[in-house]
């Protein structure tokens, strides 16, 4: 998954060596934090959030045959 995410989001942004994905795993829930350069941030949420709500929903549907449920965090 982090393959995947890192796959999509380095071609929108400027400095492809600063996207960085850690994984939180627990319980029930596995959280994937996404962090880009400061001057990138605007350029993965896009106009009302809708490359973040896209990239969001990619994943989503990825990790659907999972039984843990997955959120995907932008910093």
């Amino acid at each position: 998954m982090q393959a995947l995410i890192e796959t999509i989001v380095t071609p929108l942004v400027d400095q492809p060596d600063s996207v960085k994905v850690d994984v939180k795993e627990e319980e029930h829930k596995i959280v994937y934090h996404l962090s880009v350069h400061p001057d990138d941030v605007g350029k993965v949420i896009g106009k009302n959030g809708r490359i973040a709500k896209a990239i969001r929903t990619v994943v989503y549907a990825a990790g659907s045959d999972s039984e843990k449920r997955i959120y995907l965090d932008i910093m």
